[in-house]
């Protein structure tokens, strides 16, 4: 566990907070090129980042990810940027504080998967994993995020150098949040690495996160996220956090396309805090409006909880 006190964690112990959604289809709306690097933009368009997480503000998150999903030195250099890792991982810090303006908010640094598969499935070397994480981990936690978040995770070697690297870094607060596709008969939901809810949340819970989440994954809509968020309730005593898409994807010339319209997203919402849900924003397809619909019903819950 984080060994100072958590200011996000004391926030949740009195109310249910409301984190941001999708970033990728946002900078690709503010003219970031396929395939190329987002989070460099911390660097060369600070002022589009900004914009975009203003609108989330705007909508009601009180919790904005940092724009450094693949900005990790293995990520980085696959864009010829990787000696920029510090400069990058704290401008999106700055940026995500800025954009709360004077309101209160918690800004989580984002480390997503690193792009290779870790030893002994893999290639890539355990100790290396460690060491790469808490390079970036720790300039997130110097430029002073709230926690470090490791998102979209799938499997047990991965998740642990996370939390080793985190913890290394001296993170605030640690979030674990896995990716689960629904199985084919529509029952279960495992990773893609086949790591189950309780499995993940009991590994993560005795390697020392302070908060256990999902994010994205084939078929994880608001109804299955509240599904495995009760899962998670049911398997340890750690705070759930949860970012589904919004909705199901169709298929569209060739790529999925997110088409739920925020009042739909939203409508599971309580759904989903009656599973035991103490933060929720949205994945793919989301935007600010779905982020302000979100809002509204968590709203309703704390004033009557």
């Amino acid at each position: 566990m984080a060994s100072s006190p958590s200011r996000l964690l004391a926030a949740l112990a009195t109310r249910r907070l409301v984190c941001d959604g999708g970033m990728g289809t946002q900078l690709m709306l503010a003219g970031l090129e396929q395939g190329a690097s987002g989070e460099a933009w911390n660097l060369t368009h600070p002022e589009r980042v900004l914009e975009i997480q203003k609108r989330y503000v705007d909508a009601g998150a009180d919790c904005i990810i940092t724009n450094t999903f693949g900005g990790s030195r293995l990520m980085l250099q696959r864009h010829g940027v990787a000696d920029d890792v510090v400069a990058i991982n704290q401008a999106a810090v700055r940026i995500a504080r800025e954009a709360f303006g004077d309101k209160e908010g918690f800004v989580l640094g984002d480390i997503g998967p690193l792009g290779a598969i870790l030893e002994p499935y893999g290639d890539l070397p355990f100790d290396t994993a460690v060491e790469v994480i808490t390079e970036q981990a720790k300039a997130l936690v110097d430029a002073g995020v709230d926690a470090i978040i490791l998102e979209t995770q799938t499997g047990k070697e991965e998740i642990q150098a996370g939390l080793a690297g985190a913890k290394a870094a001296g993170a605030p607060c640690i979030i674990c949040s896995f990716a689960y596709d629904l199985s084919a008969d529509k029952t279960f939901y495992k990773t893609m690495m086949g790591f189950g809810p309780e499995d993940a949340a009991e590994f993560c819970e005795e390697n020392g996160a302070d908060i256990i989440a999902l994010n994205c994954g084939t078929g994880m809509d608001m109804p299955g996220a509240a599904s495995v968020a009760e899962i998670y309730q049911d398997t340890v005593d750690l705070p759930v956090m949860i970012q589904p898409n919004a909705g199901l994807p169709v298929l569209e010339n060739m790529k999925a396309v997110y088409k739920q319209p925020p009042e739909e997203t939203a409508a599971k919402v309580p759904d989903a805090l009656e599973a035991g849900a103490s933060i929720i924003g949205s994945c793919c397809g989301s935007t600010p409006d779905h982020t302000r619909a979100i809002r509204a019903q968590v709203d309703v819950w704390n004033a009557t909880h």
